[in-house]
């Protein structure tokens, strides 16, 4: 057999994998936004919106790693009780705030793009998004454990964890894990 041949196996192999992985991620990630939106189409109002999202989110969000780099390098600070708090919290606090984005019964067209595969185990499905007249580049960073699930949404060039880490980190200045728990609970108290 050729030696340069025997070079190429690993690589094509390799490729092999990276490209069943990016499949599997863009699949998952296809079938969580067809049970989004087939929840929204089914809801009559906001408030059942979200409770009937909250399950449908659960399964295909990683919500530990969204709390846990949102928080940043303070997250290792934070108590065992702390810490499951916050990602009750921040939990709460994203599906309200991505069921506040869908109005029952109006459908946005979603195109999704080929996946990139940035590192082993990590994927990125770009999207375009067309609601309510308006189109939005969405990206969805995903994440494989038991199975893919998505760590990160970076909207229009925002990343939704960049963004609460920058509200966290001064929170976390200021008084700690405490001040962080406490800036979470009075958002999800007091909805804006």
């Amino acid at each position: 057999m050729n030696p340069r041949l025997l070079l190429l196996i690993p690589l094509i192999l390799l490729h092999g994998t990276a490209s069943a992985s990016t499949a599997d991620a863009e699949k998952r990630l296809q079938t969580a936004v067809n049970e989004v939106l087939a929840v929204a189409d089914a809801s009559s109002n906001s408030s059942a919106m979200v409770e009937s999202l909250n399950p449908v989110l659960q399964r295909h969000l990683s919500f530990d790693a969204m709390t846990r780099r949102a928080v940043g390098p303070g997250w290792r600070q934070f108590t065992e009780d702390q810490q499951k708090k916050a990602i009750g919290l921040f939990t709460t606090l994203i599906i309200r705030t991505y069921s506040s984005k869908f109005t029952p019964g109006e459908h946005p067209v979603i195109k999704f793009s080929s996946a990139l595969a940035p590192a082993p185990g990590r994927v990125e499905v770009p999207t375009t998004l067309l609601y309510q007249g308006s189109h939005y580049s969405v990206t969805y960073r995903l994440e494989e454990a038991e199975n893919w699930r998505v760590t990160d949404v970076v909207i229009e060039g925002v990343s939704l964890v960049a963004n609460y880490r920058s509200q966290f980190d001064a929170e976390f200045k200021k008084g700690g894990a405490n001040a962080v728990v406490g800036a979470l609970s009075q958002s999800v108290d007091h909805p804006k």
